[in-house]
């Protein structure tokens, strides 16, 4: 039996804490979100405990009629608690090697493992589809996961919010990007 897991990073928000709320944009994005989701087949929506990536996610939920849960290991990766001044540069050398770790971070082969963990749960879970969402960072380490090919430049060029569709079937797994937020003058588009 193929599972599917849909994997969503957050909306647009006003800042990193985890009580950054969405911007104005991101809850526009939030309701084309929702309204690309109409057509799927969602049973169950699991989000990072992050304010932006509920709110990202609410009208989904609401409109599927699914309830959200939360997961701490969604949570975005901590880089390091000192504030790091060429972070992208450091983050960049944490695609590199996965094992590199800074002072209060977590090493990207850990930020990895955490992640991993929620889709092999839901993989042995009853559900068929499920959706999680969660942050730029640990999306791009799951795809990396299954997709080693799978870097710092792609992480570069994710959007807000961004869906990936991972299907698996025995031991096989395919990645498609099935959606990004566009807008135009006529309102919103998705691409890929």
């Amino acid at each position: 039996m193929e599972k599917r897991v849909y994997v969503v990073r957050h909306c647009e928000a006003e800042g990193q804490p985890s009580e950054a709320h969405l911007t104005e944009m991101g809850f526009r994005q939030a309701a084309a979100l929702a309204q690309f989701f109409i057509e799927e087949k969602v049973e169950r929506i699991i989000s990072s405990p992050f304010l932006r990536a509920v709110q990202s996610i609410e009208p989904t939920a609401t409109r599927k009629g699914v309830q959200m849960e939360t997961d701490d290991r969604l949570a975005e990766r901590i880089l390091s608690t000192q504030v790091l001044d060429d972070w992208l540069v450091k983050l960049e050398a944490t695609f590199a090697d996965l094992e590199l770790k800074f002072a209060g971070g977590e090493s990207s082969r850990e930020a990895m493992n955490r992640i991993v963990s929620v889709v092999e749960e839901i993989l042995e879970g009853e559900a068929v589809d499920t959706l999680i969402v969660t942050h730029g960072n640990l999306m791009s380490l799951l795809l990396h996961h299954y997709q080693p090919s799978f870097g710092f430049e792609e992480w570069k060029n994710l959007g807000n919010p961004d869906v990936f569709l991972l299907k698996f079937r025995e031991d096989h797994v395919t990645i498609e990007h099935i959606w990004r937020f566009k807008e135009n003058l006529n309102g919103f588009r998705s691409t890929d």
